[in-house]
């Protein structure tokens, strides 16, 4: 007998699957968000501090960063299809467990190797975690509404719990070690207990339909054709290809505002320990717009007749907050936080109206079998973006200073907007 929760859905060669209602769906993927990105947030204001205090330099803070970023990018594509062939569930499952382990070790390590292997653990987590939870909500609303079935008050809802896991966990963290015995390993503790708790709510609350197991020759032979038509799909739908291209501008932008902040905030207050604390404070408050801007989507689509044009918006509104936050580097003492802290939160409003229905038109565009691949192949291009922005706006700021970065960084971005004009329709993808 069916449950209110419950719709049968009748898979090929599976019988009747009792997948769970939208309502049920949505309130377990608003969960699994908010606990997904709560250990990074727990995590954000400490783990630099906790990484200086015990030994390693700069360059040696750099490095461990820069190898969890090459994980992830080397990671990204092929876990992606992984999530295609094998579900959902398991990769998140799997991803809970290693961030579990990344993050013990994080605690209690003592020396760069202990950090670097940490931060391998932790890029491993960050692959697996991109798209399985979203593919999952995407098909189950599917499962149960059909293709024709509005994404974006869903995506929303997990976009917003997000972002506010973010902002609760990087305020958290901070206060941790001032309040808590253990001091600045408390919040990696922390963030393990609740990568811990996310590996027991992905196993309990995300039911898949039913699918063969399988082999391990299988899977080598089905994630090289998943991630090859992912990509094939990107290169041939000139839609996705130019949303992909956004991604990589957005990747840029995020990188200048994360890299660069802090270092204009040190200039600011004339220390480093008060700008970690404000720079935590406004980094939460970034979180929060962007978890308003995520809720927000919806309604700014209805109200400018379509997702197309206040994806628009957000994008050129999300450019000139980065061009204000440029601006204001003339400013100096409070006047100078005050006017960056408000660019920074109008900034992430505005990309998260963007964000969300950028990611309601990507999902338009693929079926089941290549949806968390596609996931990845996004996640992929802010990666990338990132990477570049790294080498191009480091370079620029060290020799000409903070502004020209955000410039060219703002610049970056309201040129993508343009890729958003005369989008192509989309079609009906298989599943």
């Amino acid at each position: 007998m069916s449950t209110p929760g419950d719709v049968t859905v009748h898979v090929p060669g599976g019988g009747g699957f009792k997948a769970l209602s939208p309502r049920a769906a949505l309130r377990r993927y608003a969960l699994i968000s908010f606990l997904t990105w709560l250990p990074p947030g727990l995590t954000m204001a400490s783990m630099i501090l906790l990484m200086t205090s015990r030994g390693l330099d700069l360059a040696a803070v750099g490095m461990v960063l820069s190898v969890q970023a090459i994980v992830v990018v080397v990671l990204e594509l092929p876990t992606g299809g992984l999530a295609d062939v094998l579900g959902r569930r398991v990769l998140l499952a799997v991803s809970a467990l290693f961030s579990v382990a990344g993050l013990a070790l994080l605690a209690v390590a003592t020396s760069v190797w202990p950090f670097v292997v940490a931060s391998v653990l932790k890029g491993v987590a960050r692959a697996l975690s991109s798209g399985p939870a979203q593919a999952w909500y995407v098909d189950t609303l599917h499962a149960a509404r059909g293709r024709e079935a509005d994404l974006k008050p869903g995506l929303a809802r997990g976009e917003a719990m997000g972002s506010v896991s973010l902002c609760v966990g990087t305020l958290t963290g901070g206060f941790m070690p001032l309040v808590l015995p253990g001091g600045l390993a408390t919040p990696m503790i922390a963030a393990a207990v609740a990568a811990a708790v996310l590996f027991a709510v992905v196993l309990v609350a995300m039911p898949e339909p039913p699918h063969p197991r399988p082999t391990i020759g299988s899977v080598m032979r089905d994630v090289p054709v998943t991630i090859g038509a992912g990509l094939r799909l990107g290169l041939r739908d000139r839609a996705l290809s130019r949303l992909l291209v956004v991604s990589f501008a957005i990747g840029a932008g995020l990188y200048s505002i994360e890299v660069l902040t802090p270092g204009r905030l040190a200039s600011l207050t004339g220390e480093a320990e008060s700008a970690s604390s404000v720079y935590a404070l406004v980094a939460s408050a970034g979180f929060a717009a962007s978890a308003f801007g995520s809720w927000s989507a919806p309604w700014a689509a209805r109200l400018l007749k379509g997702s197309v044009p206040a994806a628009v918006a957000g994008t050129v509104v999300g450019a000139a907050a980065l061009g204000t936050l440029a601006a204001t580097t003339v400013l100096t003492g409070v006047s100078g936080v005050a006017a960056a802290g408000a660019a920074y939160v109008v900034m992430f409003a505005a990309m998260g109206v963007a964000a969300l229905l950028r990611a309601e038109m990507m999902h338009g565009r693929v079926g089941s079998s290549q949806r968390a691949t596609l996931m990845s192949v996004d996640s992929l291009q802010l990666q990338f973006g990132g990477m570049v922005s790294s080498l191009g706006l480091g370079l620029l700021a060290s020799r000409a200073g903070t502004a020209p970065a955000w410039w060219a960084a703002a610049a970056a971005v309201l040129v993508s907007a343009l890729l958003y004009v005369r989008l192509p329709a989309a079609g009906t993808p298989p599943e």
